[in-house]
């Protein structure tokens, strides 16, 4: 069986940038709550005191550097018949046949400050001039509802059909997906290898002269 034509992976900038917001914070409260709890039980106080201190502390660590990990879990990436956007919580392959066009904003006039709430504006504001793809679809894949409770707020500017990308290489990942839903890699792939044979068909001599 051929196996399935994929494209590079481009990380959410918005799962990246939230959890790098988050973890350093909490892995931080983790190594202080350990160290607190060691210093309680070199004081020697209740058995109790410093095991619980230090069961928090563990435990903010294994949530610190499991963000770490889910961040690189978060993606979009092309195929030859979809789009797959990958999050934490969700793996949602969007079919080509769903996509009616691709257009690029800028994600501090999709989510002005009026119109998000003050924990979003400060999310978006250091990311406000980026620049984001927007997917136009004819239906979600699944209900909107569900897809709300899964993705971030940031992933929709309304309540039409459509979802809100953010990546890094915002023109190369445009590229690519337009590559890959009309199939044109394979064309112009082609089309170099004649021009290259061309190219060096005539530079070869010839023997009727």
């Amino acid at each position: 069986m051929a196996k399935e034509k994929s494209g590079r992976r481009y990380p959410l900038v918005i799962y990246t940038h939230m959890i790098n917001r988050w973890y350093p914070a909490i892995l931080t409260l983790g190594v202080f709550m350990l160290l607190l709890a060691y210093g309680i039980y070199s004081w020697g106080l209740e058995q109790w005191r410093w095991l619980a201190i230090a069961s928090i502390g563990g435990l903010n660590i294994f949530l610190g550097l499991l963000l770490l990990i889910l961040r690189n879990s978060a993606y979009v990436q092309p195929f030859s018949d979809h789009l797959r956007l990958s999050t934490p919580f969700l793996r949602l392959n969007i079919s080509y046949k769903r996509l009616r066009r691709t257009s690029s904003a800028n994600m501090g006039s999709l989510f002005p400050p009026k119109s998000v709430s003050k924990w979003q504006a400060e999310i978006i504001e250091p990311i406000a001039r980026m620049t984001v793809i927007v997917l136009e679809l004819n239906a979600f894949p699944m209900s909107q509802s569900s897809l709300r409770l899964f993705l971030s707020p940031l992933f929709f500017k309304d309540k039409t059909p459509h979802f809100v990308i953010l990546v890094n290489d915002w023109m190369r990942f445009s590229s690519e997906l337009e590559s890959m839903r009309t199939g044109q890699t394979t064309t112009n792939t082609t089309s170099t290898q004649k021009k290259r044979d061309t190219s060096i068909l005539s530079r070869l001599p010839n023997k009727d002269k």
